[in-house]
Order: C-alpha cells, then sequence, then structure tokens
C-alpha cells in the first residue's frame, strides 16, 4: 500500500494534499503551485539518480493537475518513466493517439505488471495502457460507475509510478 509518510516531510506534506483527480485535465491546484515549483532534488532526499528525481516531480506536478508543467518536464527526460508520464499527462489532456504513441515508446514496464495484479482491488482487469487510454476517452464525463472505476486505476497507477520512480531516484 502507497505510505505517504515515507518520503520526505515536504514530499509528505504534499502527497497529504493529494485527492483522487479527474480523468480529463481538471482544474490546477493553486493552493500548491508554489509549493510545488519550490521543489528541488533536496526535497526528495539524497538522490542518486537525476532523471528518476526529475519524474518524481512531474508526477507531483500531474497529481495536482499541472498538466503542463508535467509535460515540459516529462518530455525531456529520456528514460521509460518520462515517457510513462508523458503518457498519463496526453491521456488526460485528452489526447488518446499521442499517449498510445508515449505508450509504446514505454514498452514493457514492471509498474504495469504491478498495476495488472493491483487493479482487481478497484473492479477493473488491466491489460494494456492502450486499452485503458480507450476505457478513459469511453467513460470520461459519464458520472458513471465505470469513470469512477477509471479513476481509481488512475490514482494507483499514479501511486505505483511515483513510488518506484522515487526509490530509483534515491538508490532504493
Amino acid at each position: 500500500m502507497f505510505d505517504p509518510s515515507v518520503y520526505s516531510p515536504t514530499i509528505s506534506a504534499l502527497l497529504a494534499a493529494r485527492v483522487v483527480v479527474p480523468l480529463g485535465p481538471g482544474a490546477p491546484d493553486d493552493a500548491v503551485r508554489g509549493r510545488l515549483a519550490a521543489l528541488d532534488d533536496a526535497a526528495l532526499g539524497r538522490v542518486v539518480d537525476r532523471d528518476a528525481a526529475a519524474a518524481c516531480r512531474s508526477g507531483l506536478w500531474i497529481a495536482f493537475n499541472f498538466l503542463d508543467e508535467s509535460h515540459t518536464i516529462s518530455q525531456d527526460i529520456n528514460t521509460h518513466e518520462g515517457s510513462f508520464w508523458h503518457a498519463i499527462m496526453h491521456r488526460r489532456e485528452p489526447d488518446p493517439f499521442n499517449s498510445k504513441y508515449w505508450w509504446r515508446r514505454v514498452g514493457a514496464h514492471p509498474v504495469l505488471d504491478h498495476l495488472r495484479e493491483r487493479t482487481p482491488e478497484v473492479s477493473y482487469s488491466f491489460t494494456t495502457p492502450e486499452a485503458f487510454v480507450d476505457f478513459c476517452e469511453k467513460v470520461r464525463d459519464t458520472s458513471s460507475a465505470d469513470e469512477e472505476i477509471a479513476r481509481r486505476v488512475q490514482h494507483l497507477e499514479w501511486e505505483l509510478l511515483f513510488a518506484w520512480c522515487f526509490d530509483r531516484a534515491v538508490g532504493k
């Protein structure tokens, strides 16, 4: 399970303010903009992988609906994790074609395996990220039970990817 208390006080405080975000772009949470803008590697702890640290920052921006800021960071990270955040951002824009392009760049990733294992907890059977993009397109803005399921999958996806990136950033 995702435990915000295992992170630095700065990151834990941000995570305490995090909510389940919409499938679409959502409204940026201006209450945390300054704290997000002030994030640097030191906020994560002892950083050993700067790309992974940048991926964490990209994820934090997107967690609060700052898609442009997340995009600016993720497009400059030439790793599978950078492509992963990039794909999520385009899925939320919504730009499903571009999202699927970035999912192809991600390829097989351990976080996707973890997502397949964990999504039954939220009543979804994750197969591929491209199929999830299609599901999000189908249910976005429907106020349906399926939209809530997709939001929960997206939330879980964020937690798994953030934890993965953080562990690499600090050398765990």
